[in-house]
């Protein structure tokens, strides 16, 4: 399975507040490596304010020679079709990727389901000082992407996160997964699971996905 890790800079907190992105990144994480990426910066005609100029270095003026939003976000649907989706705080990717998506008049894509690095890693990672990605980042010493609050160098970042994960969960349940592997379906389970229950989420899982797999069933 191909899981596209995304990440957007945008104007704002929220597109339902008047934000608009302003770039977004795509990474292909596929049998335990990133495979492939886009970035795109992207012109919406909304201007950026002077703090969040600060924050990403995305200034108006690299954004009026970007292509349109619309534009952008359709290559972006097209390179991620038929991938299930993870992003680090998945709930504001999510917000700007259906708002931005139906502004460009695409039809969503059923695969396009999201799990969020944060709430794994809260229940992954209880004793890291906090779920900031750059903590996380120093915490797992993943590699250096280079400059945060930049798209692809943020989704970069999270597919080593990601990438991590799954490897610390078969290690972890190794016993309860069996042949099974730690798959999207099982991120976005965990993710809503407590972290008491994490044990009976796996072996759930891998019981449900014995029987799918079973000749038997078939």
């Amino acid at each position: 399975m191909t899981i596209a890790v995304i990440d957007f800079e945008t104007t704002g907190l929220a597109p339902n507040g008047g934000g608009r992105a302003t770039g977004i990144a795509a990474v292909l994480v596929r049998d335990g490596r990133i495979v492939d990426s886009f970035q795109s910066l992207m012109h919406s005609g909304v201007r950026v304010p002077y703090f969040i100029e600060q924050l990403t270095g995305i200034s108006n003026a690299m954004l009026a020679d970007a292509p349109p939003a619309a534009q952008v976000m359709r290559e972006v649907a097209l390179f991620t079709r038929g991938c299930p989706l993870v992003a680090h705080n998945a709930a504001f990717d999510r917000g700007f990727w259906q708002a931005e998506l139906a502004l460009a008049g695409c039809e969503p894509d059923a695969a396009h389901q999201f799990a969020c690095t944060v709430l794994l890693a809260r229940r992954l990672y209880p004793e890291a000082p906090n779920c900031r990605l750059g903590t996380l980042a120093q915490f797992h010493d993943l590699p250096d992407m280079g400059q945060a609050h930049r798209a692809l160098a943020d989704a970069q970042t999270t597919a080593h996160l990601l990438l991590r994960m799954q490897r610390d969960l078969e290690r972890r349940y190794a016993d309860e997964l069996g042949p099974c592997v730690a798959d999207h379906e099982l991120l976005a389970q965990l993710q809503r699971a407590g972290k008491s229950a994490l044990k009976r989420c796996v072996q759930d899982f891998a019981r449900r996905r014995q029987l799918q797999l079973s000749p038997e069933t078939a």
